[in-house]
């Protein structure tokens, strides 16, 4: 599949999960449900960056605690770091998250703020789940980031969930309009 055909599978698949009741809506919320609201593909948005690992403690693993909506703290493994080219030029170093324990990391997790939060999109941030590749010539780790699959936490539609928050090195300076947005 395409990358365009392949995202507007991946939503549907998810429009299709919420509207089964197994995600986060509920109530009238549920019952009125027609769909999330995306921005329109911006393949600007998709790139493979270098993973830059965090350095790990001796015998152990670099743990992280991000705070959370509900006030509890989340423990998770700073897995590193990667330089998101940032329009108009410059780069912002982005943490990037694993489970704690997770010894077959295929992918990490990225929680951000960017400047739709609030006005365009969850004013706590969005997440996105990145895939992790091995370059087969220089066996550099790479993320692969795509923000057009950047997506609300739970705590966005309703009471009852609780959600990391981005770090603040996860605050970018930048407008990011992919994936998930509030309804207009």
């Amino acid at each position: 599949m395409t990358g365009s055909a392949a995202l507007l599978e991946h939503r549907r698949r998810k429009d299709e999960y919420f509207r089964s009741g197994r995600g986060p809506l509920r109530g009238a919320a549920l019952a009125h449900f027609t769909g999330l609201a995306y921005y329109p593909e911006a393949p600007e948005w998709r790139l493979s960056l270098e993973l830059h690992p965090a350095v790990q403690p001796t015998g152990g693993v670099a743990e992280f605690t991000l705070e959370t909506n509900s006030g509890e703290t989340r423990f998770m493994e700073l897995i590193g770091t990667v330089g998101l080219p940032l329009p108009g030029g410059g780069t912002h170093a982005l943490q990037v998250f694993g489970p704690l324990g997770d010894d077959s990391r295929r992918s990490v997790f990225l929680p951000f703020r960017d400047l739709t939060s609030g006005p365009e999109t969850y004013g706590a941030g969005r997440y996105v789940d990145a895939p992790l590749r091995r370059d087969e010539t220089t066996g550099q780790a790479k993320v692969m980031l795509d923000f057009n699959l950047a997506y609300h936490p739970y705590c966005a539609y309703g009471d009852g969930w609780t959600c990391p928050l981005p770090p603040l090195h996860n605050r970018l300076p930048v407008a990011v309009r992919a994936g998930e947005r509030l309804p207009f």
